[in-house]
């Protein structure tokens, strides 16, 4: 990747700037980062203009490093603090238990479960392994996004404890399996769907760009992270639950593609990423969205309209991983007129208040979730159409850390 060329004066003024700070100079002259959830780029430019004194980010960056101090204080998560075993008897497995499935009232024992959709179960809490999953992403993004604008090493030497317990330490690391994700009792011990759970170890790949230059990150934790993600892609590549999630042709299809471009970035498996986002124009794209938009495979769910946007998110995602492999998805469009970008237009009335949701949803109505699905195609769409649709669109939060994300055309 090329390294920013910033005018001689700039340079100047930023040093100055962050010289006040005591921010180190590597911080200031590094290179951007190697993500690929976002654009590096822009992370590099928004981080200049901090430097420079720019107060537009102020109160998210406030809000960022309240969070990161909170991290700070948190334990490290482990998947072999479960009470549970898996069946393999080994509490390095991954496991967790298929939310919307109850015991069944026709059989003594309640087996086997079965199914009410959309309605959680709360048993799914007694195995821990998804919210400690969840809770040790959300801190290593947190901590390594900190360390980025703020160059604290303590904000990095944090997220490193982290990423050694979940993936290193012989102790507590996790298997790079999913064999036992969302067992359903009395019908199986796992199935693919469970993949969905680890769509946030994206955000995790993206984090160790981040915190490229600290000291406390090793270059050997770098290769053991590697090669872990490295045997977890070949497991949902090879394995009979990662193919059966792959080939989903819902929501969980979609994230599968999220999950697998990204890993394959990050690995420098160029062209298996390119091959997965070439073959979403017509796996995801075309065969989910109708001409009018609409997700059909999301509608029939309870909760259509968070099934709708959760699987729109997917695929806002994946035309953000085709920008870095050199795939447009966000223009791609069948002849019959499927794309992302109708998918956005047709939950668009509906979000804005000028139209009713016509289908089930339970649990009530968050239209406000759309919107930061359309901040982010901003970039992409920058037609007068598009910028008529923002302008309906509120303005975030200014403590909202997607700011420091995206380009000002995000709002």
């Amino acid at each position: 990747m090329k390294k920013c060329q910033l005018p001689s004066r700039l340079v100047a003024a930023i040093l100055i700037v962050a010289a006040s700070q005591n921010v180190p100079a590597r911080i200031i002259q590094s290179s951007p980062p190697r993500v690929f959830l976002v654009d590096a780029r822009r992370l590099a430019e928004t981080k200049r203009a901090i430097l420079a004194g720019d107060k537009t980010f102020d109160a998210a960056l406030r809000k960022l490093e309240a969070d990161a101090r909170k991290a700070l204080g948190a334990g490290t998560f482990s998947v072999t603090s479960k009470a549970a075993t898996p069946p393999s008897g080994d509490k390095h497995d991954y496991m967790s238990q298929a939310p919307y499935f109850w015991p069944n009232p026709k059989t003594p024992n309640g087996l086997p479960y079965v199914r009410r959709d959309g309605e959680r179960n709360p048993e799914i809490n007694k195995i821990t392994d998804h919210h400690t999953l969840d809770q040790m992403v959300d801190g290593v993004e947190t901590l390594a996004l900190a360390y980025y604008f703020r160059g604290d090493e303590a904000y990095a030497g944090r997220a490193a404890q982290l990423l050694r317990a979940w993936f290193l330490d012989p102790a507590t690391r996790m298997n790079p399996n999913l064999q036992y994700a969302q067992y359903v009792p009395g019908v199986n011990t796992g199935r693919g769907i469970g993949l969905i759970e680890t769509r946030g170890l994206t955000r995790v790949v993206d984090a160790l760009g981040l915190l490229e230059g600290s000291k406390s990150l090793t270059a050997a934790d770098r290769r053991g992270v590697e090669e872990w993600y490295s045997n977890f892609l070949k497991w949902m590549q090879e394995s009979k639950n990662g193919r059966d999630e792959s080939a989903a042709q819902n929501n969980h299809g979609t994230w599968y593609d999220v999950q697998a471009t990204s890993y394959a970035l990050f690995l420098g498996k160029n062209d298996l990423a390119k091959s997965i986002l070439e073959t979403a124009k017509q796996k995801r794209i075309a065969r989910q969205v109708e001409p009018d938009g609409r997700e059909p495979l999301e509608l029939v769910r309870t909760k259509a309209w968070s099934y709708s946007v959760g699987n729109l998110d997917g695929l806002v995602i994946l035309a953000e991983l085709g920008e870095r492999a050199g795939v447009d998805l966000w223009n791609y469009q069948t002849a019959d007129g499927r794309s992302i970008r109708r998918a956005l237009e047709y939950l668009y009335p509906v979000a804005v208040g000028e139209k009713k949701w016509e289908y089930q949803q339970l649990g009530g109505l968050e239209p406000q979730t759309l919107f930061p699905l359309m901040r982010r195609a901003a970039a992409a769409y920058t037609d007068e159409k598009y910028r008529a649709m923002m302008s309906k669109v509120p303005a975030d939060d200014p403590a909202d850390r997607g700011r420091l994300l995206r380009s000002p055309s995000g709002r």
